[in-house]
């Protein structure tokens, strides 16, 4: 096949329940959908690279995502068990008072995205100035200071409407 839509198609046809499958095994169904859906894309970049047989190369392709997955979930969870850990430590006094604070803001940092929480622990608790802070993340300092500001909007909106559902575009932050 000549034409790369065709090709792509054709691939797509072929091969998308058992990528899909793959990622049913490993995960949850919406996340399987979306690593099913990113290996295609992977795969729409990379066509004129795809090997024949395509299949392993896009099992190989969802089994890094649905490891990246993994990993971004579990570093998450890490950074959430520290803040509650050092908040712990910080507390004084009668812990009862500080009990739903402490719930309240939690819930609201672990609905964040990631990239939301990595922004303002950069800023906050490790105190690096944006240029610092964008060089961490891989971003132009202009990028970072979008990104802490509407990390910082959607925590704070989080915080006063006590809604702490996925509430951020699902689109890549600038």
């Amino acid at each position: 096949m000549d034409d790369p839509e065709e090709r792509f198609t054709d691939i797509y046809d072929r091969h998308y329940r058992s990528v899909l499958g793959y990622a049913l095994l490993r995960a949850e169904r919406g996340a399987a959908e979306d690593v099913s859906s990113e290996t295609f894309l992977v795969a729409w970049r990379r066509l004129d690279e795809l090997p024949e047989p395509p299949l392993p190369w896009l099992l190989g392709v969802a089994r890094n995502l649905l490891a990246k997955q993994r990993d971004s979930r579990h570093r998450r969870q890490a950074l959430v068990d520290r803040i509650a850990a050092l908040h712990r430590e910080q507390a004084a006094g009668d812990v009862a008072e500080h009990v739903i604070d402490r719930d309240t803001a939690l819930s609201a940092l672990s609905a964040l995205p990631e990239q939301d929480v990595e922004a303002m622990v950069f800023a906050t608790w490790y105190g690096l100035p944006p240029e610092q802070a964008a060089t961490v993340m891989g971003c132009s300092v202009r990028a970072y200071n979008v990104r802490l500001h509407r990390a910082r909007k959607r925590l704070n909106q989080a915080l006063h409407t006590g809604v702490f559902g996925p509430q951020h575009p699902t689109r890549r932050m600038a």
